[in-house]
């Protein structure tokens, strides 16, 4: 079967392998104005990545945990926060920090660095307004056995060591935010693919809110500027990329 990659809004998206192995990532379901689908919908998943603890990326990935036996792969601190709420840590062997990787089913999935700071924003925050201590962000690369890496930035700027992640892992399809609020822009974004050289990016984070709207065209612009060999592919919420 191809390998798919569906955007659930915002930052929240669904990749399925080859063999059909279901990851949710980042998946912020319940409390996203632009997510397609409801916690009900979801009733398989193989893997949960958690790129950070705020609460968009946090989001319902214990709940989908619990309901779907899904593995949880996160930072040590996340993975620490969810064991108060019946997720063992280091449950199957996937928690891993920045720079290492860990594989789960048929999928190999590394932790790479992102330009951004985290707390945790979870059921604490929600109800009480209550942050708990954090450790950063990553990006992950998920890379099945029979199909493409695939860079998931999560939240970030722009960094030079973006040139490294290209060399290293050689992602096919780069999922970037560009929303320029909390996450880098479309300028910084059209920089990226110039230093990672991924020869697709779908964009992501933006145009959620008002304060995080994205000129597309301008993206495309600046891409074919910067990263003239790059495709931009933009998908609605809910629509799907085959790879």
């Amino acid at each position: 079967m191809p390998q798919t990659i569906t955007w659930l809004g915002h930052g929240s998206w669904k990749m399925v392998t080859p063999a059909g192995t279901i990851c949710y990532i980042d998946p912020w379901i319940t409390r996203n104005p632009k997510c397609p689908i409801t916690l009900d919908d979801i009733d398989k998943a193989d893997i949960v990545c958690v790129t950070h603890g705020h609460s968009d990326h946090l989001g319902n990935a214990i709940e989908i945990v619990h309901k779907t036996d899904a593995t949880l792969v996160t930072l040590p601190e996340v993975a620490a926060y969810c064991s108060n709420y019946g997720i063992p840590y280091d449950h199957r062997g996937a928690t891993l920090h920045t720079g290492g990787s860990v594989k789960q089913k048929d999928v190999r999935i590394h932790a790479v660095f992102a330009l951004h700071s985290s707390d945790i924003m979870g059921h604490e925050y929600l109800e009480h307004n209550e942050l708990k201590p954090g450790s950063g962000a990553c990006g992950m690369i998920l890379t099945p056995d029979e199909g493409v890496p695939v860079y998931f930035a999560g939240d970030t700027g722009v960094f030079g060591d973006m040139e490294l992640i290209g060399k290293l892992y050689a992602p096919q399809v780069a999922v970037l935010p560009i929303g320029g609020k909390y996450t880098m822009g479309v300028m910084e974004a059209a920089y990226a693919m110039e230093l990672l050289g991924s020869p697709v990016l779908i964009p992501g984070h933006y145009n959620t809110f008002p304060g995080n709207q994205a000129d597309t065209e301008a993206l495309i612009r600046l891409v074919a500027a910067r990263a003239p060999r790059a495709k931009v592919v933009l998908l609605k919420p809910g629509e799907t990329y085959t790879v």
